[in-house]
């Protein structure tokens, strides 16, 4: 059990002690000057590399997770590639609407301030209203999930595990707002893709 504690406060305070020093680090040597604006946008200048890291990190939740091994486990190596396949559709489509909306508000925050913008204030009140619930939902399920995983893998308590997840969380983005978020997912992704040459390697190598 007590490894549990170790992983999830293990990983928290890596993350941000890395995160918090690249940052801190920007500051000093590329002149990055933290203000309100930067910590809501990360100074809207996140290049491709970091965009793409940021959304296979933020994709691989535990939903995406199980499914694709469900799939996997039912169709072979056609299962969680068509999976995948569905979810390019949206990262298409909304590449290009980031386009358009970058061209028209450059200074936008959130999607709401467009909705709000285009079709009035009865419109931005129902789609902040369904954006609330899904944030809700989503960070339940990903809560929900990662602390089943370290409770299969170690036997940490639950609902230990719900509380303590997010602390690493909130501690690197209390010190780098968005920029430490992104930097973070960056890494996240990183060790994604080591654990999944790991495991193919292992699947495919190893006999039995």
């Amino acid at each position: 059990e007590w490894a549990g504690y170790v992983l999830v406060l293990g990983f928290g305070v890596f993350f941000s002690i890395v995160t918090t020093i690249m940052v801190k680090l920007e500051q000093i040597y590329g002149g990055l000057v933290i203000s309100s604006e930067h910590f809501n946008t990360a100074g809207r200048n996140i290049k491709t590399g970091l965009t793409a890291a940021v959304i296979v990190s933020q994709w691989t939740w535990a939903a995406t997770l199980l499914q694709s091994s469900n799939v996997a486990s039912q169709y072979g190596l056609s299962g969680p590639f068509w999976y995948a396949a569905g979810a390019t559709v949206q990262i298409l489509l909304f590449g290009i609407l980031a386009i358009e909306i970058k061209k028209k508000a450059p200074n936008m925050h959130t999607f709401l301030e467009m909705i709000d913008v285009r079709w009035g204030k009865q419109a931005h009140m129902t789609f902040l209203f369904f954006g609330i619930c899904t944030n809700l939902i989503v960070t339940g399920m990903l809560l929900q999930g990662g602390a089943a995983v370290v409770n299969a893998a170690s036997g940490m308590h639950i609902i230990a595990a719900n509380f303590l997840i997010p602390v690493g969380v909130i501690l690197y983005t209390w010190f780098g707002g968005l920029k430490a978020t992104f930097l973070a997912s960056y890494i996240h992704t990183s060790v994604i893709m080591i654990c999944l040459v790991v495991f193919i390697t292992y699947v495919y190598a190893v006999p039995g």
